[in-house]
């Protein structure tokens, strides 16, 4: 018998969202872990609120909703609302009943101050790796790491003489006319008027110069999770001292640890400081038209060459991060927040690949 095409409607609605998502669903063991990180951060979760007035939005609910955000590449919170008033899947994961109303998109911009005050990100990094499961996975002896750059949320016309001598002319409008061409513009005579932060960047020869940042982040070797992240200015030293502030961290130990690194790592200066910490350097020689700081003592261990192949699983880190979460081009200003945004990524990078590594790893 055909049926017939009605909508039906009723007034009473009995859904339970639990059922509505299949038992084997991925997000369910993503959900398991995060619940379980963001439970480690009550306290501070309740250091950043007061006790008076009336109950805010739960941060494990504005977090929970950011990560799918990630997860499903939601380019802005006005449509990551949108799919969440509809979409029972993301009603379940961020923790709405069915008659729950969403909150409005600017609720993310005012809490994302007080989120940065917290560090809840590089915490919430720390906690999903600080679990009893979790730390099995993670190498505490072999490291890697790497730099990468996001395009600042800012136009090359907003780069303008500090002095103010090429103020474009009255009357142009807001995008009016501008011609660089016999003009030289650095980061010490000029400076973005719309992101003071962003400095003017180029990857390599050939390559044109941006307005962007330079993200860094340090992997672990056993199974290709990120252990640290952070996020400096550009410039030629960015990635050398993030490098040895993120291994520092995990140094303190009686052992010598590794940790492996491109040719732009090195330098006689950044090896020696690796070695008075008690790393052992595995950074790939640069011999062009120098010496290289890493010699034949280093480079005919087995190990190095290891280090070497395992080292550039980091570009498929970087590489989620800025396709999939949509970092390759931030949609934030300034350091502290385009820093939040990558460590958050990293985070959900980590939280797609846990629960994978969790079945395959033995009981």
């Amino acid at each position: 018998m055909r049926g017939a095409d009605e909508r039906s409607g009723a007034l009473f609605s009995y859904v339970d969202l639990e059922a509505r998502v299949r038992p084997d669903h991925p997000l369910r063991a993503i959900r398991e872990i995060v619940s379980e990180g963001l439970g480690e951060l009550a306290a501070d979760f309740a250091a950043l609120y007061s006790w008076t007035g009336r109950p805010s939005i739960a941060p494990e609910k504005l977090l929970r909703a950011m990560l799918l955000q990630a997860f499903y590449s939601i380019r802005s919170e006005r449509l990551l609302m949108e799919r969440l008033e509809f979409d029972l899947l993301f009603r379940w994961f961020v923790g709405l009943g069915i008659d729950d109303a969403v909150w409005d998109h600017s609720v993310f911009s005012k809490n994302r101050d007080r989120l940065l005050d917290g560090d809840i990100a590089g915490k919430f990094l720390s906690a999903i790796l600080a679990g009893p499961r979790v730390k099995t996975l993670l190498s505490s002896d072999h490291f890697s790491v790497d730099g990468t750059l996001v395009e600042a949320w800012a136009s090359m016309k907003s780069f303008r003489a500090k002095d103010g001598s090429d103020e474009p002319p009255e009357g142009g409008g807001r995008n009016g006319q501008a011609d660089f061409h016999g003009q030289t513009r650095t980061n010490n005579t000029h400076g973005s008027t719309t992101d003071p932060d962003a400095r003017l960047y180029r990857k390599g020869a050939g390559k044109e110069a941006k307005l962007c940042f330079m993200d860094h982040g340090l992997m672990e070797n056993r199974s290709g999770l990120l252990v640290d992240a952070c996020l400096t200015p550009a410039d030629g030293h960015g990635e050398r001292v993030a490098a040895l502030v993120m291994i520092e961290r995990h140094a303190d130990r009686p052992r010598s640890i590794t940790l492996g690194a491109d040719k732009a790592y090195d330098t006689q200066d950044f090896v020696n400081e690796l070695r008075s910490m008690g790393v052992t350097p595995h950074v790939a020689q640069n011999t062009s038209g120098r010496r290289s700081a890493i010699d034949g003592r280093t480079t005919r261990h087995r190990g190095y060459g290891t280090s070497q192949r395992i080292r550039k699983r980091i570009e498929e880190t970087f590489g989620w991060i800025k396709t999939v979460a949509g970092q390759d081009k931030t949609r934030f200003r300034g350091l502290d927040r385009v820093g939040f945004a990558f460590t958050f990524a990293a985070a959900a990078y980590n939280l797609i690949r846990i629960p994978r590594l969790l079945e395959a790893s033995p009981p």
